[in-house]
């Protein structure tokens, strides 16, 4: 997948370990590779690197900015190992599972479920967390890894409504499989989303409920990358997803759920792999001053205006 097709890509915070933890990412899965690593300097949290990756062929970015945000289980990646695709899927899930299980925690085991005969939750080392379930879709295939959304605490009630939200901002959707919980599944409520999944700009995304007491909620330790071709495109999604002006900063926005999204000019990337660093260096300190991103005047500087 080329990054000009993949418009939402997910962006994941460390502290100090991106370069690392994509380097163990790669390591795990197919099709994967680092496709550029940025340093930009002079930032609030000092010398940063920025790592584009991909991993079995969805790109992702990480970054290292110091110890502000800590990742939590309130956004994971399911992994589909589907017996119908992958003639060993049980092989494959066991050995995923026990090396993204080194120095990491259980959240589920890896067992059998009313939903999978093979299943398990795990958080990494690094802090990310990961689905890991034996799937054999009988209806639409999905692909091998989809990012999945958390509704707890006081969101919890509200996936729902949010699934519907972004289906209205994005475009190329579509909604996917509804799954509610049924009577006597207390705490959750009967009726709130068990499973869901959507479609945003042709990526599947999930979301669910969960009702039981979870110490953890959205933060910018995750969030979405929305590439953009042009400044109308920037102002649309600002306009329609940032929720809580305190958050708005670097392309940084917050929607009304606590989800944290950056809106970003498409050519960023491309400013940042082949810049002098007297270019980077224009560019940095013209974008730290910025809320929304003024695409005009990130070229002007980056050309030294």
């Amino acid at each position: 997948m080329s990054k000009t097709n993949q418009k939402i890509v997910p962006h994941l915070w460390y502290d100090k370990e991106s370069k690392e933890a994509a380097e163990f990412y790669i390591s795990i899965f197919p099709d994967s590779n680092i496709t550029a690593v940025t340093t930009i300097h002079d930032t609030p949290s000092g010398d940063s690197d920025i790592v584009s990756f991909e991993l079995w062929g969805q790109k992702f970015m990480a970054i290292s900015a110091g110890p502000y945000f800590k990742m939590n289980p309130s956004v994971s990646f399911i992994v589909n190992f589907d017996p119908s695709r992958e003639k060993d899927a049980r092989e494959k899930i066991n050995e995923v599972w026990n090396k993204l299980s080194e120095g990491g925690t259980v959240l589920m085991p890896l067992d059998n479920y009313p939903f999978s005969e093979r299943y398990g939750w795990i958080q990494d080392k690094y802090g990310l967390s990961w689905q890991l379930i034996l799937t054999n879709p009988t209806g639409e295939e999905r692909p091998a890894l989809v990012p999945s959304l958390l509704f707890v605490g006081d969101q919890c009630g509200n996936a729902e409504e949010a699934i519907h939200f972004y289906l209205s901002v994005f475009k190329n959707t579509k909604q996917g499989l509804i799954a509610r919980y049924p009577k006597g599944m207390e705490p959750d409520k009967e009726g709130t989303i068990m499973f869901s999944d959507f479609m945003l700009e042709n990526r599947w995304f999930a979301a669910m409920d969960s009702a039981h007491e979870h110490k953890f909620s959205f933060n910018e330790a995750f969030s979405f990358v929305v590439y953009c071709d042009t400044q109308e495109e920037i102002d649309y999604y600002w306009e329609r997803l940032s929720a809580v002006p305190e958050a708005e900063q670097c392309g940084w926005l917050k929607d009304k759920h606590g989800l944290s999204w950056q809106i970003v000019p498409t050519e960023m990337d491309e400013l940042m792999g082949k810049g002098t660093p007297a270019q980077l260096e224009r560019l940095t300190k013209a974008f730290l001053k910025m809320k929304k991103f003024d695409l005009m005047e990130l070229r002007n500087a980056y050309q030294g205006y």
